[in-house]
């Protein structure tokens, strides 16, 4: 038999998608679709590095305040969602450890009239941000999601083409979509209350996709073939993962990139991370083109909200009841 290789998470040229001929596009689709075979791709981006290092400086800072002040920036009800969430909290499904690590989100607010702002106030109204000790800090970290999210858009136009629908599909569900951006500061392991912890252990991602620009640490660990494979993108590449909602939208064709975060020493480590959401009333229902006589209808049809609310309680984010107590 036919030694079969292991998939291996692969780097791909975004700007040549983007402006190459037909044989440079067809390179990248093709690329991009064997390299999601391990729920990854490393993506060259065109994101300003200044922007990421002023990023990345300010939330370090954030993160290094007293506790009393990072809890004022805490929004009750969130769930995670918007604003600051502490240690201790977050707990992968397969899990009832909870991750070491804190965390801050945000994301692009809509009009006060408009539907979405009235149904999910949490997800789209004004985001809850450090400027009162860091000043500046909501311009800046906007300036990251708009950039973030227009790259994970053009993205999603790659695998579009890779999946036989129109280069466009994903940007309907992305106009006024609920992309949220995500601080994460994972302390030193020598400060965690137990060694069952460890910084965000084995899950996927409930989006569509997720960007990583770049951490201060390694640590991010690949599920492959049943063995974890370190995440090591060239430089001026983007991580790109995939998450539970594109599954569901290409009948299993793509499945959720599977990974974790563990510490390989003592010092501590920062990321800045993007969920790429569809509009919360996106109905996800199983591309056509995904569903043939080798692969059957696998999922139902379901708002792009419920499934994340059903994640939302599997991580323990729920503050009114949450699946594990404190």
């Amino acid at each position: 038999m036919d030694r079969v290789d292991a998939p291996t998470i692969l780097d791909v040229d975004l700007p040549a998608f983007e402006s190459g001929d037909a044989a440079a596009r067809r390179a990248v689709v093709d690329g991009t679709m064997r390299s999601l075979a391990t729920g990854f791709v490393y993506v060259r981006h065109d994101l300003s590095e200044d922007l990421l290092d002023d990023t990345y400086g300010r939330l370090a800072e954030f993160f290094a305040l007293p506790r009393e002040r990072k809890d004022r920036y805490t929004v009750p009800g969130a769930n995670g969602q918007t604003g600051y969430t502490g240690l201790l909290v977050e707990t992968a499904a397969i899990s009832d450890v909870p991750d070491w690590k804190e965390m801050l989100n945000w994301s692009a607010p809509v009009p006060d009239g408009h539907p979405l702002r009235q149904r999910f106030p949490h997800r789209y109204g004004d985001p809850t941000l450090p400027d009162e000790d860091i000043p500046g800090t909501t311009e800046v970290l906007m300036a990251f999601h708009e950039a973030t999210l227009d790259l994970q858009r053009r993205v999603l136009r790659i695998l579009a083409v890779g999946l036989r629908v129109d280069e466009g599909f994903f940007d309907v569900m992305l106009r006024d979509g609920a992309a949220l951006t995500r601080a994460l500061h994972y302390p030193s392991m020598d400060a965690a209350p137990g060694a069952e912890h460890v910084w965000a252990a084995e899950h996927a991602d409930i989006n569509l996709i997720t960007a990583l620009p770049r951490a201060t640490a390694p640590g991010l660990q690949v599920k492959v073939d049943d063995a974890w494979v370190d995440a090591a993108p060239p430089d001026g590449y983007v991580i790109a993962n995939t998450g539970i909602m594109l599954d569901h939208l290409t009948n299993g064709v793509i499945s959720p990139g599977i990974h974790r975060v563990v510490a390989d020493g003592p010092g501590e480590r920062h990321s800045v991370v993007q969920f790429c959401h569809p509009t919360p009333w996106t109905m996800l229902a199983p591309i056509p083109t995904c569903v043939t006589p080798e692969n059957p209808l696998r999922y139902p049809t379901i708002t792009a909200s419920d499934r994340l609310e059903q994640v939302i309680w599997e991580i323990n984010l729920v503050e009114e009841g949450r699946r594990i107590d404190d």
